[in-house]
């Protein structure tokens, strides 16, 4: 009778070490999907406020004037506001995984302008000055010159996209590939602000 007890006290431990080793992996896997959704957020909301602030900056500019800032000068001080905040204290974003950083035309819905971009690359502390230091960005072809850009009274909208490629911080893809095929080793953030150019006096 007690012999039959402490068998039954074994299965029993025994039963409760593998129903724990088949949890574990479910709650590793819940816990890190939730820290990285919390570093993916993060990004997110940064490269959401450096589009808003590239895109205030370039609608704050407009054409530029001779008085304030020349129009040749426009587009870099738009980059160099989307840098500033990618750059910002407390910033997780890393300058060399932004894909582009790309200032547009759109239409009234928001959508590009055909052959109206302008994309700026990374390229570390390669790009024109800004306030005394280098950019890290670099412009490829100018589609749309800054010098031509409409802020009569019906201006222009101008659009300033981000699209940036992120690395998990977590181990989540080697934890999503227990359960299967493993996953990437991030993923695409985009994202994009329009504002209308402001009107002249």
């Amino acid at each position: 009778m007690i012999a039959l007890r402490r068998r039954h006290e074994r299965t029993e431990r025994g039963q409760g070490l593998v129903e724990f080793a088949m949890l574990v992996p479910l709650f590793m896997l819940l816990l890190l999907g939730l820290l990285e959704f919390g570093f993916v957020f993060d990004h997110t909301m940064t490269v959401s406020y450096a589009t808003r602030e590239g895109a205030r900056s370039g609608a704050a500019f407009a054409q530029g004037n001779a008085t304030t800032i020349p129009c040749a000068d426009i587009d870099k001080n738009i980059v160099a506001a989307v840098q500033r905040v990618l750059k910002a204290p407390g910033s997780l974003v890393k300058l060399s995984d932004i894909a582009n950083v790309t200032i547009y035309e759109a239409q009234t819905n928001g959508t590009p302008v055909a052959n109206r971009s302008n994309v700026w690359t990374y390229s570390a502390g390669g790009g024109p000055s800004v306030d005394g230091s280098n950019l890290d960005f670099v412009q490829g072809a100018v589609q749309w010159n800054a010098c031509t850009r409409d802020n009569d009274s019906t201006p222009a909208s101008l659009g300033v996209s981000i699209v940036y490629d992120y690395r998990f911080v977590t181990p989540l893809s080697a934890a999503l590939g227990f359960f299967g095929p493993p996953g990437g080793a991030g993923l695409t953030i985009r994202d994009r602000t329009v504002m209308a150019l402001n009107p002249i006096n």
